[in-house]
């Protein structure tokens, strides 16, 4: 069923492996979202405490766009991301197919959100993001710093990031960049460059959101439900 989002949805689902989730959700111009388990995934997570009332560490630590399937039969995104293959270190905004995610033991939790978005806004996204792509933009540790910096510091989270550069991008701010580009402010009141995964998981932006449900992952999503009920509460009254 071709999904017509025009409220926010949560569906929860179990029973599935990585791969079996994401051949069947992701769909290109849909955002992907994981959280895992090695140290960075945990200190970004630690780190989206920050935006919560009740200091509860954020569920994902990284941010993709899925961008389809390719003439080789393979589902592939585009992602800004720090890889290590045999030596070769792939450093900023790059192409990868989804199967990198199949991994259980090291992708937890993962989430598929659909926008429900028209042809054009779908081409236009995967044309910016290859363009950053073949330019090579960069992801800058220096500037997952500043944003660490502006979560414990709220009012600084509007403002540019204190150790922006040129042409970087880490994987949120891409994300959100990208979704600009379309005409979609993911998270209005937050400079793009100082967006967590966190804050793309809360969009109130009308969506459905696909939500790998595992033991680990249970309590979270029912913190986060909540938590958006009660923000589309506020925004309507």
């Amino acid at each position: 069923m071709e999904p017509n989002p025009t409220h926010n949805e949560i569906v929860p689902l179990n029973g599935l492996s990585n791969r079996e989730f994401l051949e069947r959700y992701a769909r290109a111009g849909c955002i992907g979202l994981s959280g895992g388990v090695t140290l960075i995934d945990r200190a970004i997570c630690r780190a989206e405490r920050h935006l919560d009332e009740e200091e509860q560490w954020g569920a994902c630590s990284h941010a993709f766009l899925f961008e389809g399937r390719r003439a080789d039969g393979h589902h592939w995104v585009i992602e800004s991301d720090l890889q290590v293959h045999h030596k070769h270190i792939q450093l900023g905004v790059q192409e990868n197919r989804i199967s990198k995610y199949f991994d259980e033991k090291l992708y937890t939790v993962l989430a598929v959100l659909d926008f429900g978005l028209k042809d054009a806004q779908v081409d236009l996204l995967v044309r910016e993001g290859l363009e950053l792509v073949a330019n090579r933009a960069r992801y800058s540790l220096r500037e997952l710093l500043g944003t660490f910096f502006a979560l414990r510091r709220p009012a600084l989270r509007s403002r540019v990031n204190l150790l922006a550069r040129e042409r970087s991008l880490y994987c949120s701010a891409l994300v959100r960049h990208l979704f600009r580009s379309a005409g979609l402010d993911l998270t209005p009141g937050v400079d793009v460059k100082n967006t967590t995964p966190e804050d793309i998981a809360r969009t109130t932006v009308p969506h459905v959101t696909y939500w790998l449900e595992r033991e680990r992952a249970r309590s979270k999503f029912k913190q986060m439900r909540a938590k958006l009920r009660r923000r589309l509460g506020q925004s309507q009254a």
